[in-house]
């Protein structure tokens, strides 16, 4: 008997051949048996360059074997022929990613898989002996782009025996089948970015390594975002005192002018990615009056809170794109940890990101480290290429998905720019939030006054550095695409108490009082209570009995959003949207101003 059962299993413990399909590989093991049964297990792994969204293997088993029990995939059978696909939670695999999921079965034959498909292509890669699968097209190139098609053409795959036809890519989603080297994508929305790969079938229907990728953006998109993106952060605080909502971004207009938002903030803990105030987040209970669509939440519905009233606003502004934002001030202390395992750390915050209970929500995620290998709230001494390894291993397990980081504006030599690699980061990321806010403020409690956003230096600034410009030059200096920096606009003043002068330069006798905090208010408080008396640098000041703050007004955000313009940066970003007025007049400056 022991001699009997060791055949098979000797044969079977090895792992069975790949199985190709479309850049992805399914390899079987037999990882035990005794006799009556055995352990089976399957493991997917994308080897491609775009993610799968979903996996399904299809095997036969000899006549008398079946499948008992599976753990991480549904398995139904057919007779013989046997299938499992994913769940809910374990389907998506980025470039490089695998999953494996067991089984348990009965009859002693379980190890012998036959005509086995993953995805619909043969698992054997449906090769002939002695024939080579195709090599990799070229990278794709972009003719004629227009508001809705993309005409791509790529350089011919080589073959021993002849290509029969390509495979295009958007995404990870097949969209054609061509038997040339051209293609265009028709039915696209106006100014929204796809990426494309290519990949080489032979005569013998075997599929060769994706092409590299070639990521477009259509030209037009008017109203809602043009070719500048215009993001504004929603605080998940906003909700209590504020008394902020979703709904709040829809009737003030500003839903229509942003193209993105960052959901702030998720907290870093323990080496990983968690929820910050899941209450605020998933659980709050909205009336209807407070809704954004005007339907109250139910007591048992599965969703509710923020996530469930921006996924309403997501339906009725189907252009935004929606990002989770990690870190923050407050909670940056974090990101040193968890840059100890930084392929976890990515695949702690994917797996939160993208949880099943609010799917469709998000469409990537923002970094906000205060401050890598700097001082912060905290310090950090991880080195200055921590921020590199952290954005290549997030757009790794990340893929096509955004990733944006937001970072330090402090260009003075040896200033926080210079203690990290952003240049070297850039390729990873999407774009960089730059913080061009908060130069100076009441931490200094007896001034000088300053205007906490200057956009240009000025005579008798106090850190000649602490300006927009200066930041933006420096960041585009090191190489960085200004189409990858957007200019950071704070919708919220700064401000003294016991100042005699009206300029800047003045000394004070600490913070002014605020609404929620000392020496910081909101702009839609400040403009009525301390109306701007000055400009200085691009942004402006007002002083108001002993009183001395800072702000931008719709007037300075125009003349922000011109530099902007003529810098060729990649838009603007606002901290944050619960500062503005009712009807959205600093978004409305912001969008006009971008065009």
């Amino acid at each position: 008997m022991l001699a009997a059962v060791a055949i098979p299993l000797a044969a079977m413990v090895g792992l069975a051949s790949p199985a190709q399909a479309a850049g992805a590989t399914a390899t079987y093991q037999k990882a035990s048996d005794w006799g009556t049964g055995f352990e089976g297990r399957w493991t997917v792994k994308n080897t491609g360059t775009a993610a799968l969204d979903s996996w399904s293997i299809t095997w036969d088993f000899p006549a008398g074997t079946s499948v008992t029990s599976a753990w991480d995939a549904d398995v139904t059978n057919s007779g013989t022929t046997w299938t499992a696909r994913n769940k809910s939670y374990n389907g998506r695999l980025a470039p490089g990613a695998s999953v494996t999921f067991g089984f348990n079965g009965s009859g002693s034959g379980g190890g012998d898989v036959t005509d086995c498909t993953l995805n619909g292509d043969p698992c054997d890669g449906g090769g002939v002996p002695g024939d080579n699968a195709p090599s990799a097209p070229g990278t794709p190139s972009a003719g004629t782009v227009t508001d809705t098609s993309v005409a791509l053409s790529w350089t011919a795959a080589t073959d021993d025996h002849g290509i029969k036809n390509y495979d295009v890519y958007r995404g990870s989603s097949k969209v054609a089948t061509v038997t040339g080297t051209q293609y265009t994508d028709t039915g696209l929305t106006a100014g929204s970015t796809y990426t494309y790969s290519v990949r080489a079938r032979d005569t013998a229907d075997q599929v060769g390594p994706a092409s590299g990728s070639r990521t477009v953006t259509t030209t037009g998109g008017g109203g809602p975002g043009g070719d500048k993106i215009k993001l504004g952060y929603f605080t998940e605080w906003g909700v209590y005192d504020r008394n902020y909502h979703a709904k709040n971004l829809d009737t003030s207009g500003s839903a229509a002018k942003l193209t993105h938002i960052n959901y702030a903030f998720g907290n870093v803990q323990n080496g990983r990615c968690t929820m910050g105030d899941s209450f605020a987040a998933i659980d709050k209970n909205y009336t209807a009056a407070q809704s954004v669509d005007g339907v109250g939440d139910t007591w048992d519905q599965p969703l509710r809170g923020n996530f469930n009233q921006l996924l309403k606003l997501k339906k009725k502004h189907p252009h935004l794109k929606i990002l989770w934002s990690f870190g923050g001030w407050t909670w940056s202390g974090g990101f040193g940890q968890a840059m100890q395992n930084p392929a976890a750390f990515a695949q702690s915050c994917y797996d939160l990101v993208y949880d099943s209970r609010w799917a469709g929500l998000f469409d990537g995620i923002d970094l906000d480290w205060e401050y890598p290998n700097a001082c912060g709230l905290s310090c950090d001494s991880s080195g200055p290429a921590v921020m590199k390894d952290m954005m290549q291993a997030f757009r790794a397990k990340f893929g096509d998905k955004l990733l944006t980081a937001a970072i330090t504006a402090d260009a003075g030599d040896g200033g926080k720019i210079d203690k990290a690699d952003y240049a070297g980061a850039a390729q990873y990321v999407d774009w960089y939030n730059v913080m061009t806010y908060d130069f100076f403020g009441a931490w200094d409690a007896q001034g000088p006054t300053a205007p906490h956003s200057p956009l240009t230096s000025y005579n008798g600034i106090p850190i000649p550095a602490f300006n927009s410009d200066s930041a933006i030059q420096k960041l585009k200096g090191m190489g960085i695409p200004a189409q990858k920096l957007l200019l950071g606009i704070g919708f919220y003043g700064r401000g003294w108490t016991g100042v005699t002068q009206s300029e800047p330069g003045g000394s004070a006798t600490g913070p002014a009082p605020g609404k929620y905090e000392q020496g910081i208010d909101d702009y839609k408080e400040l403009k009525s209570r301390c109306p701007a008396t000055g400009t200085v640098a691009g942004t402006a000041y007002a002083h108001c009995g002993q009183q001395w703050w800072s702000y931008d007004t719709p007037q300075t955000i125009a003349g922000k959003m011109t530099y902007a313009n003529n810098q060729n940066l990649g838009g603007a970003f606002i901290w944050e949207m619960s500062g503005d007025t009712a009807n959205g007049e600093l978004m409305t400056a912001v969008h006009n101003g971008l065009g």
